[in-house]
């Protein structure tokens, strides 16, 4: 028997309150045509409704694509992720308590599915512990809709952990790029591999059915064994895409052939960034790296880095690496994230995460959104509006040292370089540096404990965490201190004693200095 299928049979085969898992990193390995037909459904027959929808990173194009096409009020009744902000339709939902939310860390997410395979009660580590994860803080809800308590704060061995709870998934929905007539499934035109594998294994020892969407049918035992990601003893039902748009690598294309590791590019190739706070971030916190360390960079400005590491020639003395598996090359920004040009490996979504947890990433870079007088970071609730952590708590809190970047105010900032000095044209509107973060996404205080090192880069002004206390420690060339810092923050940082004028080098049309001050470090 065929397990050929159309997308609409598919969409059939989910009946109301099912538990549905899918993969997806921005638009790669999302299964968008299968999505479009559980919409359509949706819309003509109200079902499936009050399914339970669950998924690791971001999916979506933050326009139509991707899970916002379930954010029709009904469809889903519990959401289980660790971004949801680039789904407009399930965000709203959330915003207007319409739907239960749990926001789990991704790296969490993508090793409860091996738990869940493996029928083991669930997963314990230390991720989450002091963010708004911990049940002693929010314990992972997300609005007041939300109120089933998931996690645990448990001993063991003396030392204090999260349990994270399994359940059990009935339906999975995962893409590749061939599948045979068998269902076995190759990715030879995808960025990343994802999770499809314990994914798939979660939802057939749940019981569930596993539904994979391709773009190309091939005919059975005519793949190669070892190119085959997820075997078909795994696979119940094919959907064979009908639409290229449906089959998109990245969030921003179809098909790059450097993402999938077929070709290399020129580094010279890759777009270099304007003169704007931006770049001057991404130099400052460039500056904190070191020779022959593992590095992750994370989404937005902290992505630059790998661009900065190219233009100073600085790539080949690290090793640049994404959370969804790529080990080498230069990351690539937004909206390719989570793809590396002329990466040397790739591997599968948990097995990065199980690296980054124990320790792996010397130094990280993430975005800072909104900090406060604790060194607390929230890069997931903004005034009640949705967003969600992805792999930021698993990131930082497990980076032997993590370097926050971003603009010092946010909202319409707008700076420019004049004879080698800062000027702020035009103030941003909301403040950064408040009193009170509105949720904990990384724990200073956990920092302190562990006695991890913190650095917070703006375009202004470098702070450290210093004795539990937001200490600052640099500032820009023709900045005051007073009018363009203090006055723009809501607690008085500690001011260091040394405290000194960031890099001018930093500031200048070119620099070309970064490989030099690098390459110091292996000697001092």
């Amino acid at each position: 028997m065929s397990k050929v299928i159309t997308a609409d049979q598919a969409a059939a085969l989910i009946p109301d309150g099912a538990t549905v898992a899918a993969t997806g990193f921005g638009l790669a390995a999302w299964a968008e045509e299968v999505a479009q037909a559980i919409e359509k459904r949706f819309v003509e027959t109200g079902h499936p409704r009050n399914i339970t929808l669950t998924h690791a990173s971001a999916i979506g194009d933050w326009k139509e694509r991707g899970t916002t096409r379930l954010g029709k009020e009904g469809l889903v009744k519990r959401w289980i992720g660790a971004h949801i902000g680039s789904s407009a339709g399930m965000s709203k939902l959330l915003a207007e308590n319409k739907m239960e939310a749990y926001c789990l860390p991704q790296g969490v997410i993508v090793q409860l599915f091996r738990e869940i395979a493996a029928k083991r009660p669930g997963l314990i580590t230390k991720v989450g512990l002091g963010t708004f994860v911990d049940p002693r803080v929010d314990g992972a809800k997300m609005n007041s809709a939300t109120t089933e308590d998931t996690i645990k704060v448990v001993e063991f061995e003396g030392e204090e952990w999260l349990f994270y709870k399994t359940f059990p998934i009935n339906i999975a929905i995962i893409r590749g790029t061939t599948v045979d007539e068998h269902g076995n499934l190759t990715m030879e035109k995808e960025g990343v591999f994802m999770e499809a594998l314990p994914l798939a294994q979660a939802t057939k020892n749940s019981g569930g059915i596993v539904i994979v969407q391709a773009e190309y049918l091939a005919k059975a035992g005519s793949l190669h064994p070892k190119q085959v990601k997820v075997p078909g003893i795994l696979v119940d039902h094919i959907v064979v895409a009908t639409k290229p748009e449906s089959c998109w690598q990245t969030e921003g294309l179809y098909f790059n052939p450097a993402f999938a590791g077929d070709i290399k590019v020129p580094l010279n190739s890759i777009p270099e960034l304007p003169m704007d706070e931006r770049k001057i971030i991404a130099r400052r916190a460039a500056l904190e790296l070191a020779p022959n360390t593992i590095v992750n960079l994370g989404v937005g400005i902290p992505s630059d880095v790998a661009a900065i590491a190219a233009e100073e020639n600085l790539t080949e003395l690290l090793t640049l690496t994404t959370e969804a598996g790529g080990i080498g090359g230069v990351p690539a920004s937004i909206p390719h994230f989570g793809h590396s040009y002329n990466g040397e490996a790739v591997v599968e979504h948990h097995a990065q995460f199980d690296y980054y947890d124990g320790g792996g990433i010397d130094v990280a870079f993430l975005g800072l959104a909104q900090t406060d007088k604790d060194g607390n970071v929230n890069v997931s609730k903004f005034k009640g509006r949705p967003m969600g952590c992805g792999g930021f708590i698993n990131i930082t809190q497990s980076s032997k040292k993590v370097v926050y970047c971003g603009s010092f105010t946010a909202g319409g900032l707008e700076v420019a370089v004049q004879d080698g000095k800062l000027a702020v044209l035009k103030e941003g509107k909301n403040k950064k540096f408040i009193d009170m973060v509105e949720q904990i996404t990384f724990s200073g205080k956990y920092a302190q404990k562990v006695g991890q090192p913190v650095v917070y880069i703006t375009e202004r002004a470098v702070f450290i965490l210093k004795n539990g206390q937001m200490t600052l420690t640099e500032i820009a060339p023709g900045i005051d201190l007073e009018k363009d810092v203090l006055a723009l923050m809501d607690f008085k940082p500690v001011i260091s004693p040394a405290l000194k004028t960031m890099d001018s080098g930093i500031f200048a049309p070119k620099w070309g200095q970064l490989r030099q001050l690098v390459e110091a470090k292996t000697k001092g």
